[in-house]
């Protein structure tokens, strides 16, 4: 899986579909084509619900995880759902596929997800917020823990980097 990228390796590339997205670069294209499925969190996807879509990635297959399923619009292809996102995650790499599983989002999700995140693909934008979200945030206590565990610390190997003419980097690591 990868964060902003893939769980399984990509091996295929295939077309995707015309769909209005939020501004990005050119990249979107190259990397939605390594992908077949999108994992995110309920703020993440509310995003798009906010700006009058039902979804943000109608040529994916999409799960969205949350507490409160209620009040979000359905379509083929989505799956809202308040299963386990450990459980959900490890069933669709175990599938066979040409293409990845991408997680889209925030950090409260990618710390529940980080030992089954692969890579990390990162866009850094430039301009510095005084805060933000975390890249990956608190990993979530199962109910029988004492405490919420640490995130480990993840060597990382740099696999590739693009420049944009806006200043965005576009950056792929891959766990060392």
């Amino acid at each position: 899986m990868a964060l902003a990228g893939p769980l399984r390796h990509a091996q295929a590339r295939t077309g995707t579909a015309a769909r209005r997205v939020l501004p990005g670069t050119e990249q979107d294209a190259e990397q939605d084509a390594e992908f077949d499925t999108v994992v995110m969190g309920r703020a993440t996807h509310q995003v798009a619900v906010d700006e009058g879509l039902v979804s943000g990635y109608p040529h994916l297959r999409q799960y969205v995880f949350t507490r409160r399923p209620d009040g979000l619009p359905a379509e083929d292809g989505l799956t809202i759902t308040t299963e386990d996102p450990v459980a959900v995650v490890r069933k669709l790499k175990a599938e066979e596929s040409d293409l990845d599983d991408w997680l889209c989002g925030g950090g409260t999700l990618a710390g529940t997800l980080v030992d089954e995140i692969d890579e990390f693909r990162l866009k850094v934008n430039p301009f510095v917020l005084g805060r933000g979200i975390p890249l990956v945030g608190a990993r979530t206590a199962s109910p029988d823990a004492d405490a919420t565990p640490a995130v480990p610390l993840i060597g990382l190997m740099r696999r590739r980097v693009k420049a944009f003419d806006s200043g965005v980097t576009y950056v792929e690591y891959a766990r060392a």
